[in-house]
C-alpha cells in the first residue's frame, strides 16, 4: 500500500508540473485560444500544423521540420525562391505581440522575417507587400548587405539597426519584435536596436520613401500573419514563441 501511495503521488506531481509548463508555453495547435502573456510555440517539435505557404493550403516540401529545428532546403530553384519552398506564414493572426526567434543564414543568404502580413492573394502576390520586414543575411557577402537599411536586423528598406551585432553567416542569431499599440521594438540577440513608431506621419514618410510605396496597403494592417521568408536560400529557424500583449 505504501508502495501504491508513493507510485500515486508522483503521477499527480509529475502531471502537476506539466500542466504548469503546458500554463506558461503552449504549442501552436492550442495558439488560436492562446491569453495574453502566454508564451506560445509557433513550430512545434515535428510538426508544421500552425502554418501554410502564402496563398495556399500546406507548407511546401522544401521546408524541412526536424527536432525543432525548421531548414529551407534551397538546392533547387523557381525563379528567384526555392522549389517546393515559397514564404510560409502562421495560421493565426496577431495584433499586439511580442514575437521571439532565432535564426541561422547561409552562406551570401538572404531571408526575413515579416510581422503584420495581411493574405490576400487578389491583391498581394507575396506577404512582404503588406507586411514590414526585419532582415536576415549575411552581411559579408549577400548583396543586400551591402546596402544601407538592407542589412541583417534591419527593418528592410524602412530603417537601419543603430549598431552592428549580427553574428556571422552559419551562426545563430537572435530576432525580438515587440509590437505593441503601435510602438515597434527590434531586438537581436537580447540588444535593443531600433525603435520607431508605426502608422503616425513619420512612417508614412518612411513608406512614401521605400519600394513598398507601390503597393497602398504596405505597413497599414494592425493585425496580421508572422512570415518566415524563402529568398531562395538555405536558412534555419528555431524556436519560434510569441506572446500576445
Amino acid at each position: 500500500m505504501r508502495k501504491l501511495s508513493f507510485v500515486l503521488l508522483a503521477a499527480i506531481a509529475i502531471s502537476g508540473c506539466k500542466g504548469k509548463r503546458a500554463a506558461n508555453y503552449q504549442d501552436s495547435t492550442t495558439a488560436s485560444s492562446d491569453k495574453p502573456g502566454e508564451w506560445v510555440n509557433l513550430i512545434d517539435h515535428n510538426t508544421m500544423a500552425g502554418w501554410h505557404a502564402y496563398g495556399k493550403s500546406a507548407v511546401g516540401s522544401a521546408w524541412k521540420l526536424k527536432d525543432g529545428e525548421l531548414h529551407l532546403n534551397a538546392s533547387k530553384k523557381a525563379d528567384w525562391q526555392s522549389a517546393g519552398g515559397g514564404d510560409i506564414v502562421t495560421n493565426n493572426e496577431y495584433e499586439n505581440f511580442d514575437l521571439k526567434v532565432e535564426w541561422k543564414i547561409s552562406r551570401a543568404g538572404n531571408s526575413g522575417i515579416m510581422f503584420y502580413v495581411h493574405e490576400d492573394t487578389t491583391q498581394y502576390k507575396y506577404p512582404w507587400q503588406t507586411g514590414p520586414e526585419t532582415q536576415i543575411a549575411d552581411n559579408k557577402e549577400n548583396e543586400d548587405g551591402k546596402l544601407i537599411k538592407h542589412r541583417a536586423g534591419d527593418l528592410y528598406d524602412l530603417m537601419s539597426i543603430d549598431k552592428e551585432i549580427v553574428n556571422k553567416a552559419g551562426s545563430w542569431n537572435k530576432t525580438e519584435v515587440i509590437a505593441n499599440n503601435g510602438s515597434l521594438t527590434i531586438l537581436v540577440n537580447n540588444e535593443v536596436v531600433l525603435k520607431t513608431t508605426m502608422w503616425d506621419a513619420k512612417w508614412k514618410k518612411l513608406i512614401a520613401g521605400s519600394k513598398f510605396k507601390e503597393w497602398p496597403g504596405f505597413g497599414t494592417y494592425k493585425k496580421g500573419r508572422i512570415a518566415l521568408q524563402d529568398h531562395g536560400a538555405d536558412v534555419w529557424f528555431k524556436n519560434v514563441a510569441i506572446k500576445k500583449l
